[in-house]
């Protein structure tokens, strides 16, 4: 009778004939992994960068890392960025209908017989030298307006929360797609082998209604899973299994892992999956990380004063101010992209009551992420970006006394600073009503496209073939915004 392995072989298929004869290549890949020395000439003008494409970047970068403070729920834009004084006369007005132009409502609001605008209930002021306008919930964030530009004629396609960030996180309003932070992790790789090169940090959230977040969002998509964001936690070991069992030793640990990569090592020369590969990479990266996350996660090193210009949240384990601290700690130790979610901006009642806690939570931490990265020299290399999914209305969502603000994706705002980002100044402009863009819209493929620009990546060229076609983060749109880089 012959052996079970030879008779697998005999009856194997045309597909795993031709799978087989690629094994070569998932060998190569491995070794890749095991020895990043090995194909040195691909990095060998950064000799600090651990993997990536060979040339990427495509041209001088502005910046080598990202801090993306997404900000889940949508802030409005009319109370915090978009100052119009113009509001002031049209209160309790009709918005007309030559401004809405049938654009496409909520079911939120669509039966709504009124659509009476209300002005912000708080007043703004311009800040610093570049007199930037900034809602009074935003103390902190006037201190440092000569360092941040804010864009306040975003627009997007999506109307409802989860296509709407999906597209912000992916460029396609459908799941599926690898994320932004696992396009840069699959294109410029990382500045570190102790730490993934795609960080995710969840801040607490205090809002009933807050949307929901999931593990999509910062996924690979079709890129190998290797790229996908590392989420840390709040409370416990930042990552889940992080340490060993009670009785373990260092040593046991690394005996088991060098067994275990030899059996995934037969088992991918033996089927040729490159995810066999990804995953050795990843138990080398979590054997990696039980040294340098613990040493990451303690804040104790920090001086006093640091502390007291994050706040006192700071302290607070999974606040915004504790992330933001962290995200400046993770960019220091070389990580590509970090991605702090803050959840609770999705306003549809009582907006004099939720958003000033919301603007609270954040605008200390924001701001003195801003300024430790200047303080530090690194805000320069840094590119650090703050907003939502899309806007809110101008109009009153129910009653204008407990007034909300419905999805409004025409026009919206967010800020950006560092990495290459001219300072100190505001580009775009909507309609008195905060309700149409006039002056130079942004599209979310044109905020892709120029994020990887200040990354020294031209978008059109950043691809992944994926079922015969090539993929890129915008599709097959986007246009640098040249206006705000300097």
């Amino acid at each position: 009778m012959p052996h079970p392995l030879i008779e697998m072989q005999l009856h194997q298929n045309r597909r795993q004939f031709f799978g087989r004869t690629s094994t070569g290549i998932g060998v190569a890949a491995l070794a890749s992994l095991l020895n990043r020395d090995l194909f040195s000439k691909e990095t060998a003008n950064d000799p600090t960068r651990v993997g990536g494409l060979p040339g990427i970047p495509h041209f001088a970068p502005k910046a080598k890392r990202v801090i993306y403070l997404l900000q889940s729920g949508a802030p409005s834009q009319v109370d915090l960025l978009d100052y119009k004084p113009s509001l002031d006369k049209l209160h309790m007005g009709e918005l007309p209908d030559s401004v809405r132009k049938g654009q496409r409502l909520t079911g939120m609001t669509a039966g709504q017989k009124k659509f009476p605008i209300v002005k912000s209930p708080w007043k703004f002021r311009q800040h610093g030298e570049s007199g930037t306008w900034l809602s009074d919930l935003l103390p902190h964030m006037g201190k440092v307006a000569d360092d941040i530009c804010v864009i306040n004629s975003m627009h997007t396609e999506a109307i409802n929360h989860d296509p709407a960030i999906t597209f912000f996180q992916s460029g396609h309003q459908q799941p599926g797609r690898p994320s932004i932070g696992a396009w840069l992790s699959y294109g410029l790789g990382s500045e570190t082998e102790n730490l993934p090169s795609f960080v995710v940090l969840l801040s607490k959230n205090s809002f009933h209604q807050a949307q929901p977040l999931y593990d999509r969002l910062w996924g690979s998509g079709f890129l190998s899973s290797k790229y996908q964001g590392v989420k840390f936690r709040s409370q416990g070991d930042p990552v889940l299994y992080l340490s060993d069992p009670a009785g373990g030793s260092d040593a046991n640990r690394r005996v088991m892992l060098d067994r275990l990569a030899k059996l995934n090592q037969l088992r991918e020369q033996e089927i040729g999956d490159p995810e066999i590969t990804a995953r050795i990479a990843q138990y080398e990266m979590a054997y990696r990380m039980q040294t340098s996350v613990p040493e990451l996660a303690d804040i104790s090193d920090e001086t006093a004063s640091t502390l007291k210009l994050y706040g006192d949240d700071v302290k607070e384990p999974g606040s915004h101010a504790a992330n933001c601290l962290l995200a400046r700690r993770l960019a220091e130790r070389g990580v590509r992209f970090i991605q702090v979610f803050h959840r609770g901006w999705d306003h549809h009642s009582n907006v004099q009551q939720h958003l000033p806690t919301l603007a609270k939570q954040t605008d200390q931490g924001s701001a003195a992420l801003i300024a430790d990265l200047k303080q530090r020299g690194m805000l320069d290399e840094t590119l650090v970006i703050w907003g939502g999914e899309f806007g809110r209305t101008v109009y009153s969502q129910g009653n204008p006394k407990s007034f909300g603000r419905d999805h409004h994706p025409r026009c919206f705002s967010i800020w950006m600073a560092g990495g290459g980002i001219k300072p100190g100044i505001t580009y775009g402009q909507t309609d008195d009503y905060c309700y149409n863009i006039t002056e130079n819209p942004v599209h979310v493929h044109d905020f892709h496209a120029t994020i990887l620009h200040c990354l020294g990546i031209n978008h059109e060229r950043l691809t992944y073939r994926f079922q015969g076609r090539d993929y890129r983060l915008t599709d097959v749109h986007g246009t640098v915004v040249k206006d705000i880089i300097k």
